[in-house]
């Protein structure tokens, strides 16, 4: 990403993260040696600027067909000196079914994705598997034989068919290791976060018809499923 989107990115999550204190992040879910910010798309343009990217949207559609929405825009920082490793998983609990896949994550990395300081690991070929690792592993929180480690320099963004199986690793540096996660589904499942009744109305106003289309704002099926899907949890992105 350009040197000064990194840079404005990065100063609005720390504010954010000031800002909400205890709270920060409980529109989705909290996590334990962990900062974590939900709802983003609701806290100003700059994040507009970030799920409507044309180009990384041609790469998520490469994974997910043309038929998608944004399900959620996430931050997630690890927090120095920490000994949590999240457990392996595919997001939303998801497998790939007769249509294909359904989940993309892009991940915004806001820091050095490095060895030490709590990168993403993945599991490579995970994703074609068709099993979920709590139903094959004993432990996924535990280190995998297969698994590497997503490395890079800040301003690196990387999309990920959200299937594999992957988590954060520990951060055992004295700085948090920040990313944003824009997280993208199928049309025909529901958002992790349902933006239409997240985002002040008086926000949605203000969009766009193409952003009004990738939040599913006027789509009577997103309603629908997102009203049936309520209250489902699990580790999700």
């Amino acid at each position: 990403m350009p040197g000064d989107l990194l840079s404005a990115l990065r100063d609005r999550v720390e504010e954010l993260f000031l800002l909400e204190g205890d709270r920060a992040g409980v529109e989705f879910k909290q996590e334990p040696q962990t900062r974590r910010l939900a709802n983003l798309v609701a806290r100003g343009e700059l994040f507009e600027q970030v799920v409507a990217d044309p180009q990384l949207l041609a790469y998520v559609g490469l994974v997910l067909s043309e038929q998608f929405k944004l399900s959620s825009l996430n931050a997630r920082s690890a927090n120095p000196h920490s000994d949590w490793v999240q457990p392996l998983h595919c997001d939303t609990g998801a497998l790939p079914d007769e249509h294909g896949y359904s989940v993309c994550n892009v991940v915004w990395m806001l820091d050095d994705f490095t060895t030490e300081n709590g990168a993403v690991r993945l599991v490579p070929g995970s994703h074609r598997l068709g099993r979920l690792p709590q139903e094959v592993l004993s432990d996924p929180a535990a280190s995998h034989p297969d698994e590497v480690l997503v490395l890079g320099r800040a301003g690196t963004v990387v999309v990920m068919n959200a299937h594999l199986w992957h988590g954060g690793t520990a951060n055992r540096t004295s700085a948090p290791r920040r990313a944003l996660h824009s997280f993208y589904c199928r049309r025909d499942q529901p958002q992790q976060q349902y933006q239409k009744a997240l985002i002040p109305r008086e926000t949605q106003q203000r969009f766009n018809n193409q952003l009004r289309e990738l939040l599913a704002l006027d789509d009577p099926l997103n309603d629908a499923l997102s009203s049936s899907q309520s209250g489902r949890s699990g580790f999700l992105k």
